[in-house]
């Protein structure tokens, strides 16, 4: 910094400050957009709503659709899912995240405004064979740097997209969070309804076993029917305590969801409805842009185009203003009184001459973050919808398999009680039994599993779609476009 020629006046430096501050709306990023995202105009395993062929995340900022696990009727669910949002630790580092984002924002923006200064000095010297003397100081200053080429316009920019980047983030882990507290929590409940139907298949092999035993007793049949029964029924208690177990697990993991320890958190055995929710028969495609995920990808493409030109600043020079205002004296008490004030007003101009091409690499590296971040964009929008493709098919087929399923669990039952009954009237051999049996069991765990799969699809489904099928922002379109049908 120098001081300023005499020969300046005041309003000079003020015409400058002006020429300095019309510049600093220059902005060396690129001005074109980003092609936005495709999306399909039509599921390939439903039937969406018609939609534009393409559309940007923007118009989709709002991701959090409301409490989508109502869908499924259940008040524990329901209970569970608002201790995710206050409990789970995850979302408290992601939420973390967002401020310390914003606070850097808020750093980047604080570069806009002049730094002001104040200090005041005291000093008092002296020796033995001098009078001891003393000396004071007060001086104000004032310095600038015009963002004259954008650098901090952009640097802004990139920051600011960075935070919504991380709002997102935030809405991915909620999302993610309670996707997986109902996956595991649905999964419990098809293990209680299995318990159930296992307690139900023990009671109904021990009547099998005495009956067995009765027979044999009055030399009916053979020894080895007994074994066979005994061997039935300790197979299905064992298959019990195994359900057991994988219960705890899902318990345990719904423990550490709502952020609480295994050991003081349970969940009493409740009935299960094995229902999904009815997906409807329009999807639209746009709800694609919701996710966080897509969202995020698009906002980390801003930033990155913000940073070109950051990067592109570097080639022009940098200017800052500069003033003072101060005053000296012997004592602290006499500094008001002061006969004179200095007084100093400046400027500076530096410029790199000569770098070795450090600056160009650098740009280069701010397009390839652009380019980088582009194709993870539509890596995601790809990903997401393969998701949903997905999970509509597994959410189709699983419909048909499940009806397949429950006619094949109710025939299995038939065909045990009248292999049980041919066996009483002597009729069958035990093996038989053992057989129907088995396949009974068989049909009636399968159809169980297939409907928790249908659930767990719809989750799923719900979550490929950034938290539901409903779109509020598609319902006011912007003026001189047609809502989709």
């Amino acid at each position: 910094m120098s001081n300023i020629h005499a020969g300046w006046r005041p309003k000079r430096l003020v015409i400058a400050v002006a020429a300095a501050g019309v510049l600093s709306a220059c902005s060396l990023a690129p001005v074109q957009p980003m092609e936005p995202l495709a999306v399909p105009a039509a599921w390939k395993h439903a039937a969406p709503a018609p939609a534009p062929g393409w559309a940007s995340a923007s118009q989709a900022r709002a991701w959090d659709a409301g409490q989508w696990w109502r869908l499924f009727g259940d008040p524990v669910l329901d209970a569970l899912a608002a201790r995710v949002e206050l409990s789970n630790q995850d979302l408290k580092l992601a939420a973390a995240n967002v401020a310390q984002a914003q606070a850097l924002l808020r750093e980047q923006q604080a570069q806009r405004w002049p730094q002001v200064g104040a200090q005041l000095v005291q000093q008092r010297s002296g020796g033995d064979d001098r009078a001891a003397t003393g000396s004071a100081s007060l001086s104000l200053g004032a310095s600038w740097a015009p963002d004259l080429w954008g650098r901090i316009r952009d640097a802004v920019s990139a920051q600011s997209a960075s935070v919504q980047a991380s709002e997102a983030d935030l809405a991915g882990a909620r999302l993610s969070a309670q996707a997986s507290l109902a996956a595991a929590y649905l999964a419990l409940r098809e293990t209680d309804a299995e318990i159930a139907l296992m307690d139900e298949i023990i009671t109904g092999y021990q009547r099998a076993a005495k009956i067995t035993q009765n027979r044999y007793d009055v030399g009916v049949v053979p020894r080895t029917d007994t074994f066979q029964a005994q061997a039935t029924l300790r197979g299905a208690q064992a298959t019990r305590v195994a359900l057991q177990r994988s219960r705890a697990a899902y318990e345990h993991t719904i423990a550490l969801l709502v952020g609480e320890a295994p050991a003081t958190f349970s969940l009493p055995a409740a009935p299960w409805a094995g229902v999904a929710p009815q997906v409807p028969a329009e999807v639209p495609s746009l709800l694609l842009l919701r996710r966080p995920d897509v969202a995020g990808a698009e906002r980390a493409v801003s930033a990155a185009n913000a940073r070109i030109g950051v990067a592109r600043s570097a080639y022009f020079p940098d200017f800052s203003l500069s003033a003072s205002l101060g005053a000296g004296a012997g004592h602290l008490a006499d500094l008001v009184s002061a006969p004179s004030l200095l007084w100093s007003l400046g400027l500076a101009l530096a410029q790199t001459v000569f770098d070795g091409g450090a600056r160009d690499a650098r740009v280069d590296q701010a397009l390839a973050a652009r380019d980088a971040a582009v194709a993870r964009y539509r890596q995601a929008g790809l990903a997401a919808m393969k998701e949903v493709e997905d999970q509509l098919s597994a959410l189709a087929t699983l419909a048909e398999q499940a009806g397949h399923a429950r006619a094949s669990a109710d025939a299995a039952e038939r065909i045990e009680q009248q292999m049980l009954n041919r066996y009483q009237a002597g009729l069958s051999a035990y093996t038989e039994v053992v057989t129907a049996q088995a396949g009974a069991l068989s049909a009636r765990r399968g159809l169980l599993q297939l409907q928790l799969q249908r659930q767990q699809a719809a989750v799923a489904l719900i979550q490929a779609l950034g938290g539901g099928w409903q779109a509020p922002w598609l319902e006011t379109p912007a003026p001189g476009v047609a809502p989709p049908r």
